[in-house]
């Protein structure tokens, strides 16, 4: 499909407007997240050794993350089902991202509770950061990315055809330049990233709630879509199973 059909196929189905919005919303999250955490970074990291021993850790750490989570992601699964797993990962992006931006906003007033830990504001933000940006990749590749392509399973053909294609055209794309469009346009207004940060912790807490939304929704009808699926499997179980007539004699 053009750019255009795709556009209108979205906007037709709500069932893939929600998928839409849950790919768009990684995106541009992720995006938001990955840049302001590692301007952190390099503000508490100066030193290019500094900074290439903490991502070697960062890397080291998200690899161990993903592995545990894909060995938990078929438990999650089978427990709580395709809802709980959906809305894992936009719940760990809200709550790291609570704690980032308020490290990064209100870090003077919470300096003195900080120290006792022996770190700074900025250092504790970087920490924050980290572990953020750790679960919400693990937990993409082991719970977002299996949710979305299961949640082409219960569609018919050309739905499934249809809706992979224009998430693929749209999408995809969309998700990843949204949020550097954002920051640019941040920067261009307030005149740098440190100034925009406000706004941008703003923008993500929209887009997640927007995100989980989407989620929520998308359940329902993927919930609905699967019983229906379930539910003719049984009645063409049921037609392919032969009843025998057994004859009775004269005495009964």
């Amino acid at each position: 499909m053009t750019t255009m059909e795709s556009l209108k196929f979205l906007v037709s189905s709500p069932y893939i407007r929600d998928l839409a919005t849950l790919v768009v919303a990684y995106g541009i999250s992720i995006n938001l997240v990955e840049v302001t955490w590692k301007s952190k970074l390099k503000a508490q990291f100066p030193s290019p050794n500094e900074y290439s021993s903490f991502m070697g850790d960062f890397s080291t750490a998200t690899g161990v993350a993903t592995f545990i989570m894909m060995l938990l992601s078929q438990f999650i699964f089978d427990k709580y089902g395709w809802g709980v797993a959906a809305k894992i990962t936009p719940t760990v992006l809200l709550l790291t991202g609570v704690g980032f931006f308020s490290l990064i906003l209100f870090g003077g007033p919470i300096a003195p509770i900080i120290a006792k830990f022996g770190m700074t504001p900025l250092l504790a933000a970087v920490y924050v950061g980290a572990l953020q940006n750790i679960f919400s990749k693990s937990a993409k590749y082991s719970l977002f990315d299996p949710c979305k392509e299961m949640a082409y399973i219960p569609l018919d053909e050309d739905t499934k055809v249809k809706g992979k294609a224009a998430i693929d055209v749209v999408c995809n794309p969309l998700g990843k330049s949204g949020g550097a469009l954002i920051q640019q346009f941040m920067i261009l207004t307030f005149g740098s990233l440190a100034n925009s940060t406000p706004y941008l912790g703003g923008i993500l807490l929209v887009i997640v709630l927007a995100w989980l939304a989407a989620a929520k929704s998308l359940d329902t009808q993927f919930t609905a879509l699967h019983r229906e699926e379930e539910l003719e499997k049984e009645m063409e179980n049921a037609e392919a199973i032969d009843i025998p007539v057994v004859a009775e004699n004269i005495e009964g």
